[in-house]
């Protein structure tokens, strides 16, 4: 078991390097870079003015080593104004896009200062250290993702099971067609019906709210129901899809027809016998859920104007804030390759023939 996970660890540790570096990449083109330069001094500098801003703030150098230095395995480049004497640097305030005057009394800068030493660099949208930003958004988001997972994941196995357990039948038929259909319903359809149809005030009381903007502060049943129930419905007919299959194919097994000849009641085969099996592939399924919901929460954010982490993935990308979305595919990376490795350990104890293997 050790060496399992010491194999899968590694792999993600390469498989994180390579696709930050690949994110580090298309972020740092140089049209990418232009639109930085212009934001900072305005849209009408020259050619000029640009290469120097860049070069003056640590881009001109070779891209291998600003991932270095973005990393934090390469010290971090420093500049002295030649007109003024002022320093920039990527480990003075800011990073770097705060000058530091000539003969300040200041502590030495660290040589290092990347993301291996929590320096994640400052947005250039939100005035403020990368680490915050994207840690309030998670804070919210996480806070979605608990209550959607507390509707869908539950709900998904009850359907998948009970439409498992008979095939063919009418609650079968039932089941699976209400999964389907939510599953074809994209959350921005959803989203608006619920909003055109549960909250507008009838005979002067409103059920639920169409903005989700209180719930940053204070989720109640009256402002937050809508967004969890939007993102649980479209993924909760795939998870039942998939449980249902595996359900069937489970109650039509050797060792459930067993049961059934020595008289073992329904109830205890569907529980004792055939759920822990079932389950095995929804499993899998359900792990792969968390990084959709972590960067598959951007619509309805935007639509209920909840201002999480997908909120800041649109505002970064919008504003071509680098730094930002450099910290927010980082975040990204690991999410996935976290609940991948989760997913591979609880497979490993949920099939006792790949375990002993």
């Amino acid at each position: 078991m050790l060496r399992f996970l010491a194999g899968r660890i590694f792999t993600m540790l390469v498989t994180a390097l390579c696709l930050t570096f690949i994110v580090f990449f298309l972020t740092n083109l140089p049209p990418n870079l232009e639109k930085v330069a212009k934001s900072e001094l305005g849209a009408r500098i020259s050619d000029a003015d640009v290469e120097s801003w860049l070069g003056r703030n640590g881009y001109a150098d070779p891209m291998i080593i600003r991932y270095g230095q973005w990393l934090g395995v390469v010290p971090g480049w420093t500049r002295t104004d030649a007109e003024d004497g002022r320093r920039f640097g990527r480990c003075l305030p800011d990073n770097g896009l705060a000058a530091v005057p000539p003969g300040a009394s200041e502590m030495p800068p660290p040589t290092f200062c990347g993301v291996l030493q929590g320096d994640w660099g400052f947005s250039t949208v939100f005035r403020r250290d990368v680490g915050e930003v994207v840690l309030r958004g998670l804070a919210l988001t996480g806070k979605l993702m608990f209550w959607v997972t507390v509707v869908m994941i539950p709900g998904a196995l009850i359907i998948g099971v009970l439409a498992g357990m008979r095939e063919g039948s009418r609650l079968d038929r039932s089941l699976s067609t209400v999964s389907i259909v939510s599953t074809a319903t994209p959350e921005y359809v959803s989203g608006v019906v619920f909003i055109a149809l549960l909250t507008p005030t009838v005979f002067g009381y409103r059920l639920f709210n169409g903005s989700a903007t209180t719930a940053m502060e204070d989720a109640t049943f009256y402002n937050f129901t809508l967004p969890v129930v939007t993102i649980a419905l479209y993924g909760m007919g795939y998870i039942a899809r998939m449980t249902r299959a595996s359900m069937t194919e489970v109650m039509t097994a050797q060792y459930i027809r067993t049961a059934r000849l020595k008289g073992v009641t329904f109830g205890n085969i569907v529980m004792k016998h055939a759920l822990r099996n079932a389950l095995i592939a929804p499993f899998t399924v359900i792990m792969l859920q968390f990084p959709w919901l972590l960067n598959g929460v951007v619509i309805v954010e935007t639509l209920f104007n909840y201002k999480g982490f997908g909120w800041t993935l649109v505002e970064a990308a919008g504003n071509n804030d680098i730094e930002l979305l450099l910290g927010v595919s980082v975040v990204s990376v690991l999410v996935v390759l976290v609940t991948q490795l989760i997913s591979d350990i609880g497979y490993v104890f949920l099939n006792p023939r790949i375990r002993i293997s």
